[in-house]
């Protein structure tokens, strides 16, 4: 199927899933990236008890954190 046929069935609301390979797809941008980071003992107990007191992982609370206060400072 062409790209434009694609694009006309799509806008018409039709559904399009039968035409994608989605085992094969992707979101640009989320793809996960490894970082080491160093922090102090203190900190490390800091977070772990925020974390257990909210339910989640440390992993994820640094996450939230970080993204919140990225969020923050995106201009617009």
């Amino acid at each position: 199927m062409k790209a434009s046929d694609f694009d006309k069935r799509f806008e018409a609301g039709e559904d399009i899933t039968a035409y994608l390979d989605l085992k094969q797809a992707t979101r640009p941008g989320l793809q996960a990236k490894r970082v080491n980071v160093d922090f102090p003992d203190w900190m490390v107990q800091s977070l772990d008890k925020e974390a257990n007191r909210l339910g989640v992982t440390r992993q994820s609370l640094i996450k939230l954190w970080i993204a919140d206060r990225l969020d923050h400072h995106q201009p617009g």
